[in-house]
């Protein structure tokens, strides 16, 4: 599983940390995770994962510019033969992340993913129950890949 993500912020940091943590669960076996900042992750990396979890701050109503480049970066070449993985994704904004969902949903459609989770969206400073939410995202994706 791939997870790339842009984290700026210690409110981003701290749900791309829940996410791993529940995507790295010991009682999820079978499931290797790849971390990449979304500005170093390529095509190659996408191809060689069986599903994604995605992360991104809400920056001027859209998702962050560097997880729209790595989408730039990796829409043609990996269109055909991503078709149907699962992903996952969360966003984090200060108050409003509207913009940044319909992005990451319009571009995932447009390359076949299966979301395999609902989003975990969150504005202001993450509180335990987002928290908690990150951490099923990340279990609820990886341990989608052992079945």
């Amino acid at each position: 599983m791939l997870i790339v993500h842009h984290t700026p912020s210690p409110n981003c940091q701290a749900m791309f940390e829940a996410v791993v943590s529940g995507a790295t669960d010991p009682e999820i076996e079978g499931v290797r995770v790849v971390r990449l900042a979304a500005l170093s992750a390529t095509a190659s990396d996408v191809l060689a994962a069986d599903g994604y979890l995605l992360g991104t701050p809400a920056n001027l109503g859209y998702m962050s510019g560097a997880l729209k480049h790595f989408f730039d970066q990796v829409y043609y070449p990996c269109l055909d033969a991503t078709r149907g993985r699962p992903f996952g994704f969360y966003v984090h904004g200060g108050s409003d992340v509207t913009g940044a969902l319909r992005g990451i949903e319009s571009i995932t459609t447009g390359l076949g993913w299966r979301r395999a989770a609902e989003p975990v969206t969150v504005t202001g400073e993450p509180g335990k129950a987002d928290i908690e939410a990150c951490w099923e995202l990340g279990a609820t994706v990886a341990a989608g890949l052992t079945d």
